[in-house]
């Protein structure tokens, strides 16, 4: 049977979606996870057969796993992986199995974020940047940078803005420092960068980059690195939208991604683009729900076709504005109950509203993207009309804590 491999899952979002979309396909799914909690049919209905390893990166034994399979008859048509930090590895595991080459090497350096600020360190979107290492003094760093406050840290593999830190004062620089530094690694120190932000969804086959769709983020008063709201598609003007165009195509270029999906962050900021990140795979959360709604291209489909060697495409059949409204909550506490769904529902122009299972679990105030706890989608003709609906549904859900 035709068979496609998937390289580690998250419990919800767009690498959960492409298991199913593989199944609808009439593919047969086999997921290959390091999580025992998820070999669980019931929670993962797409998936045919589970492989659990203790560790994804045993080149080796994974090879032997999927040979195993190939000896019952599934013909292995493509190895693919939608999370971090298993992007390139999966693609060598390819390549081993002599299906679709993507490019590598540029996908392994999309996978740190310092090696991406050094291959691009001499581009227009390049913003100043520093590297702490572990072994370095921090007050003699402090002394050297403390002209360039604010300034972000991060770890070099931060995702879903985990492991990200904001230093405006030399008290938070010297804190953020020695919080990141017990991870002993290296540490990215950047320009705090002030502008509208926006996400660019890339395609690239034989070196020729396909913008699938651009989308405005909005980000949470309270942190300014957790995105709440997304406005698709983005509204910008045409001098402004062919500069962001031909930025994104050159930084492709330069980090040598002939074939593969990536997803890009940039920051409109005083007439320049700037880069915040790339990441060498297509978005997690609702991305995938957001551009289906918006444009009928079911992107996941399009990249997993990329990755059988068939023809993809990102022909629009239907132009909607779609606004999604993520929600997190004010204080920590144990969750008990989430009301309010059905009246979200009610709403119309919406497509999809979404609570975590999380009833019972800890649930905290936002340190990271994974802190988000609901999301509801909206599409009408209008921006305005996509973003009212779904802020109103939102404010439907309510939230019961026992507080600590």
């Amino acid at each position: 049977m035709k068979t496609i491999v998937f390289i580690g899952c998250q419990q919800f979002g767009t690498s959960k979606e492409a298991l199913a979309v593989a199944r609808d396909m009439g593919y047969c799914v086999i997921l290959f996870t390091e999580k025992k909690k998820q070999i669980n049919p019931t929670a993962f209905p797409e998936v045919n057969h589970f492989v659990y390893l203790r560790d994804l990166f045993n080149f080796k034994k994974v090879q032997e796993e999927i040979e195993a399979f190939q000896q019952i008859g599934k013909e292995i048509c493509a190895c693919v992986s939608f999370i971090d930090p298993y992007i390139s590895y999966t693609a060598e595991l390819a390549k081993n199995l002599g299906l679709i080459e993507l490019s590598i090497d540029a996908l392994s350096i999309m996978e740190n974020k310092i090696n991406v600020k050094d291959t691009l360190k001499e581009h227009p979107s390049s913003s100043f940047y520093a590297v702490f290492h572990p072994d370095s003094s921090i007050h003699t760093f402090i002394e050297e940078h403390q002209a360039f406050l604010p300034l972000i840290l991060k770890s070099p593999t931060s995702n879903g803005s985990k492991d990200v830190y904001l230093a405006e004062t030399l008290e938070e620089l010297e804190s953020g420092l020695k919080w990141l530094q017990k991870k002993e690694l290296p540490i990215l120190v950047e320009e705090y960068l002030l502008g509208p932000q926006y996400l660019i969804e890339v395609l690239v086959h034989k070196g020729k980059a396909e913008i699938a769709g651009i989308i405005e983020q909005e980000f949470s008063e309270e942190n300014p690195f957790i995105i709440i709201g997304y406005k698709f598609p983005a509204l910008i003007e045409d001098e402004m939208h062919s500069k962001l165009i031909n930025s994104v195509v050159e930084i492709i270029d330069q980090i040598g991604l002939k074939d593969g999906a990536c997803h890009l962050e940039m920051r409109y900021v005083q007439g320049l683009w700037k880069l915040v990140e790339i990441n060498p795979r297509m978005s997690g959360g609702t991305m995938n729900r957001i551009f289906e709604e918006g444009t009928g291209i079911n992107l996941v489909k399009e990249i997993l076709k990329m990755n059988l060697g068939k023809q993809f495409s990102l022909i629009p059949t239907r132009h909607q504005h779609v606004y999604a409204k993520y929600l997190t909550i004010g204080t920590s506490g144990r969750l008990l109950e989430v009301t309010g769904e059905e009246l979200a529902w009610q709403y119309e122009g919406v497509k999809y509203v979404y609570v975590k299972p999380m009833m019972g679990k800890i649930v905290t105030v936002p340190y990271s993207m994974g802190n988000r706890y609901a999301c509801v989608i909206a599409a009408s003709e209008s921006p305005e009309s996509a973003k009212e609906t779904a802020i109103a549904a939102a404010q439907e859900l309510k939230f019961y804590l026992e507080p600590f």
